[in-house]
């Protein structure tokens, strides 16, 4: 697999992520850790070398699953996590503490299984604290060795330029897709100008984009998409028109839909790097695959004038959780 820049970070990466969230967390029943695991080494083998994890997920078990599966390779890869939420729990509400920040820290350091955190994000900008603390913490972190790069996560324009201005801001990480294009208008232009690298989570709409989920599809207890708008019945249904146009193209291009929907990211900028997740090997292999799918041209312009005649129905997240975002 090609690499690419996290910006101007001098933070190189495969270019295509790993999502590790949905292994144990928010995504219904979780993997065998064994399982899990294993399909972390096989992204690896498969040339994933961008690992991404938080304190949160689980909590705090996710980071240990991503430890034990690569402190055999750990010089080999780039792990990412994330503080930001009250004793970790992302249900109590944000906590980005200078005091917080170093506990997170120590505690992923242990579970992780390293010395460094190659990426570390703040999970949700804290209204409670200023973003000049935030970074100023990181900041120190860095200098001592324990953190290698700052970034943040779901933060807006006006966040992403005060914490820059304190400490490099390496990547910014928000929901990026096909049918959600959000960052294009203020985020996207501010990473650019400032030299920061973008890391779009749920590229495939949180699986919508793959073409497997249509209004008949239902999800496991716990699942979060459960208590998404846009994965009502209704919406699901509306939706069918972005997916039929992913059919399309990708038929064509003898790919599947969700190397399409990742391909059409990759296309976008080049320090640009999706980290689409999995539980399942097959799927693991088709997403890496959409490394070697290169739209030209005309597809993107193909794309875009198919996207201008289609209006995505449904929120992307519930009104409470939306609050959190693009602080």
């Amino acid at each position: 697999m090609k690499t690419r820049q996290l910006g101007s970070s001098g933070l190189e990466v495969s270019a295509i992520g790993f999502g590790c969230m949905g292994l144990n967390f928010a995504y219904g029943p979780a993997m065998n850790k064994s399982n899990a695991v294993a399909l972390i080494r096989a992204a690896f083998e498969a040339g994933v070398t961008f690992f991404d994890t938080a304190e949160a997920y689980g909590p705090f078990t996710n980071e240990e699953i991503v430890g034990e599966a690569l402190a055999p390779i750990r010089d080999k890869v780039v792990i990412a996590t994330k503080f930001g939420f009250q004793n970790g729990d992302s249900t109590l509400g944000m906590d980005s503490h200078p005091e917080r920040i170093r506990a997170v820290a120590e505690a992923a350091l242990k579970r992780l299984k390293t010395d460094r955190i190659d990426l570390f994000y703040q999970h949700r900008v804290d209204p409670n604290v200023p973003m000049e603390d935030v970074a100023g913490t990181v900041k120190e972190l860095v200098r001592e060795g324990k953190v290698k790069h700052f970034g943040l996560s779901e933060a807006g324009v006006q966040s992403i330029r005060r914490a820059h201005a304190v400490h490099p801001v390496a990547a910014v990480q928000s929901e990026y897709s096909l049918w959600w294009r959000a960052p294009e208008a203020e985020v996207l232009p501010a990473c650019e100008e400032l030299g920061i690298g973008f890391v779009p989570f749920s590229p495939l709409g949180k699986g919508f984009l793959t073409g497997k989920i249509d209004e008949q599809t239902t999800f496991a207890k716990g699942d979060f998409r459960n208590i998404v708008p846009r994965f009502s019945p209704e919406n699901r249904k509306a939706n069918e028109g972005l997916v039929d146009l992913l059919g399309s193209i990708a038929a064509a291009m003898k790919a599947t839909q969700a190397q399409i929907a990742i391909a059409w990211l990759l296309a976008q900028q080049p320090w640009i790097v999706p980290i689409p997740g999995t539980t399942k090997l097959h799927r693991l292999q088709e997403n890496v695959g959409a490394a070697a799918v290169a739209l030209t041209a005309d597809d993107l312009k193909r794309i875009s004038d198919a996207l201008a005649l289609i209006t995505v129905q449904g929120d992307r997240y519930p009104a409470s959780l939306a609050a959190r975002a693009g602080r």
